[in-house]
Parts: structure tokens; sequence; C-alpha cells
């Protein structure tokens, strides 16, 4: 391509001519949430003194949620059946399933259909593991049984977020910010 032709606009760069639907949720942009977003602990919301998560939407209009889980120790994180469909992209470290034979390492994604029941395990090697998850719907703790024992969805993920970020001073409307 000429330096003519890289200075030429694109006859078709022109911006949608009329407005959005009047009711429709505003954007989320998290700029930098693979880099700065990592290094800043305070928007890491814990759940246990090793398991955070940090949200970049909690959905609760449709009931789902994306987010960043973290986790700095290894072992047994939660054994828990879905009810919807979840996705996963690894970002740092790795973990498995009890139940399958695949690894979910650096770079892998992840498909987790409705239903299944699996018992994440973090190998005794991984110092840290991150991982991206698009979580539809909630999911049950359950025992080895399969006994529910607790449960977790978009709502309890809105109410530890809330809690955490008052307690830390941004003030419980913070969360507000990843809700639609």
């Amino acid at each position: 391509m000429t330096e003519a032709n890289q200075r030429k606009p694109d006859a078709q760069a022109i911006p949608y001519q009329h407005p959005q639907p009047p009711d429709m949720s505003a954007d989320i942009v998290h700029a930098g949430a693979l880099d700065k977003w990592l290094e800043d602990d305070t928007l890491w919301v814990p759940m246990t003194p090793t398991v955070s998560f940090k949200p970049l939407l909690l959905n609760a209009s449709q009931g789902y949620y994306v987010n960043m889980l973290r986790v700095r120790q290894s072992g047994v994180l939660s054994r828990h059946r879905h009810t919807g469909p979840v996705h996963a992209l690894v970002l740092k470290g790795r973990w498995y399933y009890l139940e399958h034979e695949w690894i979910a390492e650096q770079g892998s994604y992840a498909h987790e259909p409705a239903g299944e029941t699996h018992t994440l395990y973090v190998p005794d090697d991984v110092e840290e593991m991150i991982t991206w998850f698009h979580v539809t719907g909630g999911y049950t703790y359950v025992d080895p049984q399969g006994v529910a024992v607790g449960y977790e969805d978009v709502f309890t993920k809105i109410d530890a977020a809330r809690k955490h970020y008052e307690a830390i001073g941004l003030g419980a409307d913070y969360v507000k910010r990843f809700i639609r």
C-alpha cells in the first residue's frame, strides 16, 4: 500500500447516524483489564484468604457474570454443579477438574456445559492461578455425593463486591459500575 493510500480516509468509516435504543444499557470498558487491573490488589474481592475475584460485568438483568478468579493456594478450590454454561480462559497458572483428564493451563480455553458437576483443583507447584470466567446462571456447591452445601450466582457476587468496596473505602456504590 502506498503512503497516499494509507492517508486516504475510508469511505465506509462513517458512524451510525441514529440514536441507540433509549432503554439500552451503557457499554462497559475496563482499560488495562489484563495489565493494571491484575496489579491492583485492592479491587480483588476476597472470597477466602487465598481466593478472590475481580468483576468485569455483573449482569443482574440476565443472570450471568464475567470475572477474573485468582487463587493463591494449591488444592481443592470447590466442588460445584453449573446451572448454565461457563466459558473460561486461563491467564496465569493452571488447574484441572478431578473428574476429567484435561488440564487448563495458561492460554487454554475451556467450555463447561450446564448440569456438569466437577471439583476444581490447583496443582501444588502453582503459586497463583488467574482465569477469566463467563458464568451463565449460577452454581451449587456440593459434597462428593452431590448434596447441596451452598450456592453462588450474580447476586452473591454483587453482594460480596458491594461489601468489599465499602470496607476498603470506595463506597458500596462502586459495584454499580459493573452491574447491568
